[in-house]
């Protein structure tokens, strides 16, 4: 005996939603699994360190070993502050949000990620108002979008991460673009599709690979009433684009518009 219409369309109510969970759940446990690296790293750092300045004796040892505990020690708070960041967001409550601090805290958990690359990060930022956001759902997004860029570059180069007010669209618009192996126009247009994925697998780092990344990007993007743009060409590299709402006019004042691109998606 078939089963009633509004039973079935429930039941993969139920499904999408559970997705959806998986999604964002996916990406928080790659955030949590680099921010646990990256401490781990430096309380390493400090150890050893530690151990050579107790096994010799002379000032020069002595002192280089404390030059790196103290660096090292420096960077570890640097990373818990990030942390502390991601705790304070990690409500789904939208409010006022910097996302140039959002920015700042991610790039300290990926810095050594980055670096190991031959990544270079250069910061174009405007002085821009507060995006109306649930700062730890777009901190995720920002994480994927910066390994993406990562990935596209094996042999390293030039990232550059953007933030631009746009007062016309009344959006704050953060971008990430790098100049990798970039995409075919075939390849634009099925990104955001769940499960497909130009990647054969997680790479030795254990990112990437499920397909699940973009999907999830842009649900959480237009579930803040937002867009993420893609512009990219082969060869030449790709930019994304999150267009956030901004925050209500009680935030610092906006810069003079910046024009975007008409499509949501458009080869170079």
């Amino acid at each position: 005996m078939s089963r009633p219409l509004h039973e079935l369309e429930h039941e993969l109510a139920q499904l999408q939603e559970q997705l959806q969970q998986a999604r964002k759940m996916a990406a928080l446990g790659e955030l949590v699994g680099t921010t646990t690296h990256e401490f781990n790293n430096q309380l390493m750092t400090i150890l050893n360190y530690a151990k050579m300045g107790l096994r010799y004796q002379d000032e020069a040892t002595r002192t280089k070993a404390f030059d790196k505990i103290h660096a090292a020690a420096q960077r570890a708070a640097k990373i818990t502050n990030s942390v502390l960041g991601m705790a304070r967001n990690r409500s789904s409550r939208k409010e006022p949000t910097s996302l140039a601090a959002l920015i700042d805290e991610t790039l300290v958990l990926l810095e050594r990620e980055l670096s190991k690359y031959r990544v270079a990060v250069e910061l174009d930022l405007d002085q821009v108002p507060e995006a109306m956001v649930c700062g730890n759902q777009i901190q995720q997004v920002l994480m994927n979008l910066l390994v993406n860029a990562r990935q596209a570059m094996p042999n390293g180069g030039r990232l550059i991460v953007g933030l631009k007010a746009d007062r016309e669209a009344q959006t704050v618009d953060l971008s990430v673009r790098d100049f990798g192996t970039g995409m075919d126009t075939a390849t634009l247009h099925r990104i955001f599709d769940p499960y497909f994925t130009t990647k054969q697998g997680p790479d030795e780092t254990g990112k990437g690979g499920t397909g699940l990344g973009l999907a999830a990007c842009r649900e959480i993007i237009e579930q803040h009433g937002g867009r993420i743009r893609v512009e990219s060409a082969p060869g030449k590299g790709t930019c994304f684009t999150l267009k956030l709402p901004q925050a209500p006019a009680t935030a610092t004042a906006t810069l003079p518009a910046t024009v975007a691109p008409s499509d949501s998606v458009a080869a170079r």
